[in-house]
């Protein structure tokens, strides 16, 4: 069946080079029979990136999309603390450059009305919308996401698809958190490969709403595609996961782009 990877990390292959970090991306993949990847971030260095920051990590992702266009989707990475410059790096990298989706990771907690104008904007164009969300038993770091506070971005843009990413870690919350809102898909990348988390979206959410993710090269490819594969799940569900729910999703902004999909 195809497989696209929703969430992988080209920066934690090894490399600093873009080039050969996603060669190594690409090589990885064909071994695990894994279609088309959505890579973000140039590094996991900045937390809060400036202005300067956020244009060279999205510098880094476009050179490592250029030699990839038929296995490669770049997501632009915004910082709603500064807000003008991530609507301007939507209007670059999306609107008039090749990427297909964004990228909000961890500078500002994703209910504060700075994302309202970057949900707007993404949902004119038709892009993907990926939120980090996590649930630390420490406590998050100050500006990092839980999926309750997602809850809340969707709840004000009922009619725009947004991404849970990593359903906030500790799934059996985070799968809870989105129910309600029926416009949120949940990501299965990154937690541990236990046994129960894509049963329980299957139970809570339906096969539509789940979404597969690696999190690579933070996580093993093998390690993730076991928790669709090994899940005790309708068969006919897991093609969703492992592609079309992702597939119906970009669909609108790959053909406007004329990206075969």
């Amino acid at each position: 069946m195809r497989i696209w990877d929703l969430h992988c990390h080209p920066s934690t292959f090894g490399s600093e080079d873009p080039l050969k970090a996603m060669t190594d991306v690409v090589r990885t993949a064909d071994r695990m029979g894994v279609e088309r990847m959505c890579i973000y971030l140039g590094s996991l260095r900045h937390y809060d990136p400036n202005p300067v920051d956020l244009e060279d990590h999205n510098n880094w992702i476009l050179r490592a999309m250029k030699p990839f266009p038929d296995r490669v989707f770049g997501f632009a990475y915004l910082n709603p603390n500064y807000l003008q410059k991530s609507l301007a790096e939507i209007d670059r990298c999306v609107r008039d450059g090749p990427m297909t989706g964004v990228k909000l990771w961890v500078a500002k907690r994703c209910n504060a009305p700075e994302l309202d104008p970057i949900v707007e904007k993404c949902a004119g164009l038709k892009a993907v919308i990926f939120q980090h969300t996590w649930i630390k038993t420490t406590g998050n770091l100050g500006g990092e996401s839980t999926p309750m506070e997602l809850a809340e971005l969707a709840s004000r843009h009922p009619n725009v698809p947004i991404i849970c990413g990593h359903t906030g870690g500790t799934w059996e919350i985070g799968i809870r958190a989105i129910r309600a809102n029926k416009n949120v898909s949940i990501d299965l990348a990154g937690s541990d490969p236990s046994n129960g988390f894509t049963e329980m979206a299957y139970r809570e959410l339906g096969p539509e709403r789940i979404i597969y993710g690696s999190d690579s090269g933070g996580r093993s490819m093998g390690s993730q595609l076991a928790k669709v594969h090994g899940a005790e799940i309708p068969e006919g569900a897991k093609p969703l996961i492992f592609a079309e729910n992702l597939r119906r999703m970009m669909l609108p902004i790959l053909q406007a782009k004329g990206i075969r999909a």
